[in-house]
């Protein structure tokens, strides 16, 4: 129960919400024995619901997906780090690029840098370059009601649309994080630990970062990050194959 309510009901880097949570979970007990109430001492879920009301956050499981275009990247928030869906679907157009999810600045430009990058190597990605001419691209990031920004999310989009391109679907169990450049570099992000938190939290099996994050991997204590795989790149076109499982020439 003490897992449920951390869970469910807080969410945040410290302990001080989790400490009034707990509080008032007493609160409600103890009403019950002041008034001489039936009550139980050993509590359950619907007890819980009882005294603090539905639950509040619902923390995001990995679910498998098996259509092209769908990559899993890991995000850091003030309340500590959390998984991230992002999608990219491709239509008949003009080559146009349609970003949508409450994006940042930073992060609009991580997918338009991932584009040009695919654009520059479509060849040796087996893509016809003449396809982007008549192609519409969308990259979508769900949960718009929260604001998203940062470089993080680099190798997620260029994953994601690389997958829907090619119409052949990400590896599944997989997130990611990591900032690109133009050059076909992977960089090093920041909040490591609260990101390798977040997808073991939800049933991530297989983590790829940048290989200069190795370091902050290693200060994770090894029961934190159990049944984990950590890939390291430092090449975009290492992403693409591991992601997606086909060699880049």
């Amino acid at each position: 129960m003490l897992q449920f309510i951390t869970q469910k009901y807080t969410r945040e880097s410290g302990v001080r919400s989790l400490d009034r949570t707990l509080a008032g979970v007493m609160r409600s007990v103890a009403k019950k024995v002041a008034m001489n109430e039936s009550y139980q001492t050993k509590l359950n879920q619907k007890d819980i619901a009882d005294a603090l009301g539905p639950v509040k956050y619902d923390n995001e499981e990995y679910t498998k997906v098996d259509l092209p275009g769908v990559a899993v990247g890991l995000a850091w928030t003030r309340m500590g780090g959390d998984i991230l869906f992002i999608e990219a679907s491709t239509s008949k157009g003009k080559g146009k690029l349609t970003l949508t999810g409450n994006l940042g600045d930073v992060m609009k430009e991580s997918a338009s840098t991932a584009l040009s990058y695919i654009k520059a190597h479509s060849l040796s990605l087996g893509i016809d370059p003449e396809a982007f001419d008549h192609t519409d691209i969308h990259v979508h990031v769900p949960e718009g009601a929260i604001p998203k920004d940062g470089p993080s999310a680099g190798i997620t989009m260029l994953t994601a649309i690389t997958s829907a391109l090619k119409n052949k679907p990400v590896k599944p169990y997989l997130a990611m994080t990591g900032e690109i450049t133009l050059r076909g570099k992977v960089l090093p992000v920041g909040g490591i630990k609260e990101k390798v938190l977040a997808a073991r939290r939800s049933g991530i099996t297989e983590i790829m970062l940048c290989e200069d994050n190795r370091r902050h991997v290693e200060q994770i204590p090894a029961d934190y990050i159990k049944g984990i795989h950590f890939t390291y790149v430092t090449k975009m076109d290492q992403v693409i194959e591991n992601a997606l499982g086909f060699l880049v020439f």
